[in-house]
C-alpha cells in the first residue's frame, strides 16, 4: 500500500514486485520517435513512502500542490508544482533520480536527470 491524498492508503501498480512497496510499471521506449528507456529504472526496488505529507512544508505551516515519493528511499516531498519544490531539493542533495506521484489519479514517475516522465 502507498499513501494517497489526505493520508488514505491506495494500491500502486507493481509490475511483478508483489504488494507492499511503491513502484510503478516499467515502460520501455517505443517506435516512431518515443524516448528511449530510462536506465535509472533498473535500480528501482519497492519502497514504502515515509510520510503522507511534505514534512518540510508542514513544519513551515505551508501547503503544497502535489506530493511525490523518492523511489530510491521513500522520502516524501512536495512536487515541482509546489512553490518549495522539496522533491527536487532532495534529488539535488542525494542524486536519487526518480520520484513517483502519491496523488489520486493515474500514478506517474519523473526522472530528474532525464527531465521527463518514465
Amino acid at each position: 500500500m502507498s499513501v494517497g491524498v489526505g493520508g488514505t492508503p491506495r494500491e500502486v501498480g507493481m509490475d511483478g514486485f508483489g504488494r507492499g512497496g511503491l513502484m510503478l510499471a516499467v515502460v520501455g521506449g517505443g517506435l516512431n520517435g518515443a524516448a528511449p528507456r530510462c536506465d535509472h529504472l533498473d535500480a528501482l526496488r519497492p519502497v514504502e513512502p515515509l510520510a503522507a505529507v511534505c514534512p518540510q512544508c508542514q513544519a513551515r505551516g505551508e501547503g503544497w500542490a502535489g506530493l511525490v515519493a523518492c523511489l530510491t528511499c521513500g522520502w516524501v516531498a512536495c512536487s515541482d508544482a509546489s512553490p518549495n519544490r522539496h522533491a527536487r531539493a532532495h534529488y539535488e542533495e542525494t542524486d536519487h533520480p526518480i520520484v513517483g506521484g502519491l496523488e489520486a489519479g493515474p500514478p506517474g514517475r519523473w526522472c530528474y536527470p532525464h527531465r521527463r516522465a518514465v
